[in-house]
């Protein structure tokens, strides 16, 4: 697995590299077109590349937290979303248990964040905890546990921001070929052979073309590496039903993130924009096919990385990992589901009761229960009295 890892950080790499030389390019020929010096432009440009990259290495994680609306709770806020994050913190080997933060959302989704090892952070939505059982939780966590294992957050935030750099060059630079002194440009080119002319079009076109051709290849390393984040969940849990059947859970939701946008979306377990039977089979896709994974999941024999490889040419007739990274891969026997995997009615109204409590108690909300019968308070935290009444047995319920 590690090869693949490896593997994987080598495109990023690369990904950044050619995202940072298209940055360049259109800085240039923006110069060339706008002050008559490329050198100038380029410059210009490589400024904003190290500023922006700078930015997302230090706070990327924390505006992508902040922007997502997340807020950070401990183990007595949602003791079982924290015992499942430390396991699969175990079973990752991950050093350091990574922060875990709740996004009020009745939308069905999860993302991880982390510039180091010592610095990430895992974060789903209510919407998850209330509709998950325990197994598809896990499979979810293992899924987001494995991008931070394997540096994905780090990589794509970089390539993200990037990608956010050149799409906003184009927007202005487009506007300010077709909005300034354009015809004037055109008018004093015909003097200067017509060599003005040609500079405004290459500019154009580079304006045009490389926000398309930045995005798609931004876009198939993101839909690689949640294969490889699919078949690490499936090994950290070794149950991989659990991720399965939470994909389908989410497939079918017709809910949508409210404070997600294009360029948080690929750090998603799914795409945040999806809608229930339509699916991201096209190049412009964060993610891959969900149907797809879910049969690559449970096409497997095992959990181990060879075991989703067979799966994955099964379903897809092709290779995703090389051979060398399978050869010492051996074998993971897959594991029995868990007694809360068979779960009924009571058991998710009670995952949304505990989901709920916890966030009326992130809100200050009081939660009192009456001594007398057991009925239970929600009072708001601008409540000012010192007591309440109990409406099933009259009891006076103390605040204070």
């Amino acid at each position: 697995m590690w090869e693949q890892i490896r593997s994987n950080q080598m495109r990023s790499a690369f990904l950044i590299g050619i995202l940072g030389a298209l940055l360049l390019v259109i800085g240039y020929f923006l110069g060339m077109a706008f002050a008559g010096n490329g050198v100038a432009g380029l410059l210009v440009a490589a400024a904003v590349w190290a500023v922006m990259l700078l930015i997302a290495f230090f706070q990327g994680d924390s505006i992508l937290l902040s922007v997502s609306g997340a807020r950070k709770i401990t183990a007595d806020d949602h003791p079982q979303l924290y015992n499942i994050v430390e396991e699969m913190k175990i079973a990752s080997g991950l050093e350091k248990m990574p922060e875990i933060y709740i996004v009020d959302d009745p939308a069905m989704n999860a993302f991880a964040t982390g510039r180091s090892k010592d610095r990430t952070a895992v974060t789903v939505t209510s919407g998850l905890l209330q509709n998950l059982n325990r197994d598809e939780l896990e499979g979810v966590v293992g899924h987001e546990i494995s991008h931070i294992k394997n540096r994905d957050v780090l990589l794509m935030s970089l390539a993200g921001v990037l990608l956010g750099t050149i799409v906003i060059l184009a927007w202005y630079g487009t506007r300010m070929l077709f909005f300034s002194g354009m015809g004037n440009r055109r008018s004093s080119s015909r003097s200067s052979g017509g060599g003005q002319v040609i500079v405004l079009a290459v500019a154009l076109v580079l304006m045009i073309l490389a926000p398309i051709a930045a995005q798609l290849l931004y876009l198939a390393v993101s839909r690689k590496r949640e294969y490889l984040a699919d078949a690490s969940s499936a090994l950290y849990t070794r149950y991989p039903e659990g991720l399965a059947s939470a994909l389908q859970k989410l497939a079918a939701s017709t809910k949508q993130l409210k404070n997600a946008n294009q360029a948080t979306a690929p750090m998603y377990t799914i795409n945040p924009f999806h809608k229930e039977g339509r699916e991201a089979t096209d190049l412009t896709s964060t993610h891959p096919p969900i149907s797809e994974r879910i049969r690559i999941l449970r096409a497997r024999a095992g959990a181990s990385p060879a075991d989703y490889e067979r799966a994955y040419e099964q379903v897809t007739h092709q290779k995703i990992m090389p051979g060398s990274a399978l050869a010492a891969a051996g074998s993971v026997a897959l594991r029995e589901p868990s007694a809360e995997a068979h779960g009924v009615e009571a058991d998710r109204i009670a995952r949304t009761r505990e989901t709920s409590d916890m966030l009326l108690r992130m809100n200050n909300y009081k939660i009192v229960t009456c001594a007398n019968c057991g009925t239970k308070y929600k009072i708001p935290p601008d409540y000012t009295e010192s007591g309440i009444v109990c409406a099933r047995c009259g009891n006076t319920v103390n605040l204070r």
